[in-house]
């Protein structure tokens, strides 16, 4: 049977395609260009949108199990919502959902809400799904990188509480190991959550001190100054997501992103392997620098 991924060709999606590969797995992406998705062999790829019906319809026949990415947009939940309803019209039961950590909590966050209300559907809609709920992405910092080593100031206002963040490898592989695992269940397995992080929850001040030690010189917190980060982000984001991504940080400011007790353990001992930690990041930024 066949596993389809949206957003197959972003950070996630393309890790998730790579490991499903790597099991053995059918695997069919769904991409608004084919000419310039670049996956690898072996993969089907079909063309189309999460608002386009009629794509979504013809990428879904044939499909058993669905990992569902949707991009932070003015109108991800309502994408969320028609792949929902057209998926079940295509009797697709097995899913894993990419929501976010602390969904129920951050909500007056838009991308944050939009992502609990999809999950409140999966469970009113009766599917068997995996929601994995990730942290902070540690690959999100290689937008700031340029910042960190130019100007030795860490930027993002992750403040006091800390974030256990992921690296984007490890939750492509814990997504692929869900999809196979209800894949090949002689049944549809129960609805359950999964909080994805990384093995270290740290503040800002801690991220600068690993910045510092990976490139031997101090490197400084920027601080907690949201509306400055809101204001400096509209210089190459539209407004709505600068926004978005203040009121984000504000509630790592207030609320941090904490795991809970046994969900380092856990994502271990699925991978069979330690997680990636931010010092193995900057370790490597600053080695190719």
């Amino acid at each position: 049977m066949t596993i389809l991924v949206t957003g197959a060709t972003g950070t996630v999606g393309r890790n998730v395609v790579d490991q499903l590969l790597a099991r053995g797995a059918d695997v069919r992406a769904l991409v608004r260009d084919p000419a310039k998705a670049d996956l690898p062999a072996g993969v089907a790829v079909v063309k189309g949108d999460l608002l386009d019906v009629d794509a979504m319809r013809a990428a879904f026949s044939g499909v058993s199990t669905l990992f569902l990415l949707n991009a932070v947009v003015p109108d991800e939940f309502t994408q969320a919502l028609l792949a929902l309803n057209l998926a079940r019209d295509a009797g697709i039961e097995r899913i894993v959902y990419l929501s976010v950590i602390h969904s129920d909590i951050y909500v007056n966050v838009p991308h944050f809400a939009g992502k609990f209300g999809v999950e409140r559907m999966l469970e009113q809609m009766g599917f068997n799904a995996t929601i994995l709920r990730p942290a902070y992405f540690i690959d999100n910092d290689r937008a700031i990188k340029d910042v960190v080593l130019g100007h030795g100031v860490y930027p993002m206002p992750i403040g006091d509480k800390g974030l256990a963040m992921i690296d984007a490898r490890d939750l492509g592989e814990i997504a692929a190991i869900e999809l196979v695992r209800r894949e090949q269940s002689a049944s549809p397995l129960p609805l359950e959550r999964i909080n994805v992080v990384g093995p270290d929850t740290l503040t800002g001040t801690d991220v600068a001190g690993i910045w510092s030690d990976a490139l031997g010189r101090t490197i400084h917190y920027a601080g907690n100054d949201t509306a400055a980060f809101e204001q400096n982000m509209r210089n190459y984001a539209p407004a709505w997501m600068a926004l978005d991504m203040r009121l984000m940080c504000e509630r790592f400011l207030t609320d941090g992103m904490v795991p809970e007790a046994g969900d380092v353990d856990r994502l271990i001992a699925m991978l069979g392997r330690p997680l990636r930690s931010y010092r193995d990041f900057a370790t490597e930024i600053a080695a190719s620098v």
